[in-house]
């Protein structure tokens, strides 16, 4: 069960959220996410409750979720967890229309092994998070003192 969810609306995030092959293999960063994103077909304004039944059952076991036409999505069992996730998802995702923008017709795709040996890894991203989560705390204690009162 999620004790913490991060849902935003970046440029990136929405590009991709809104491109019908979704997250790309074409960067580390969504090699690292591939098997960790579900995806929500768009269904207007989020103003309906029964909307949560259908949202929870696409995101079904995965951390991740693109809405489509609508944004991002990163649940956690703690706030360390949710944080690395959007981080690493909205990273991707502004990787992935970059990429796309240089007006190339084809985009070169991680190679298979390549995408299943950084899956593998991917899979530590708890531990990735315990890692990251408190150099973000010490970044935002410097850049905003007082944040936590």
């Amino acid at each position: 069960d999620a004790k913490f969810v991060i849902h935003l609306h970046t440029v990136g995030g929405v590009g991709v959220a809104a491109q019908a092959e979704g997250l790309l293999p074409i960067s580390q960063n969504a090699c690292l996410l591939q098997h960790q994103v579900a995806y929500h077909g768009y269904e207007g304004l989020a103003l309906h409750h029964d909307e949560r039944e259908r949202l929870v059952a696409d995101l079904g076991d995965k951390p991740l979720m693109l809405l489509r036409n609508h944004g991002t999505l990163a649940v956690g069992e703690t706030a360390a967890q949710a944080w690395i996730g959007i981080f690493f998802l909205e990273r991707a995702c502004a990787q992935q229309v970059a990429a796309l923008s240089g007006g190339r017709e084809h985009v070169l795709l991680a190679p298979d092994a390549a995408q299943e040996e950084t899956k593998e890894q991917g899979r530590g991203i708890g531990f990735i998070s315990a890692l990251a989560w408190p150099g973000a705390l010490r970044q935002l204690e410097r850049k905003s003192p007082g944040y936590d009162a």
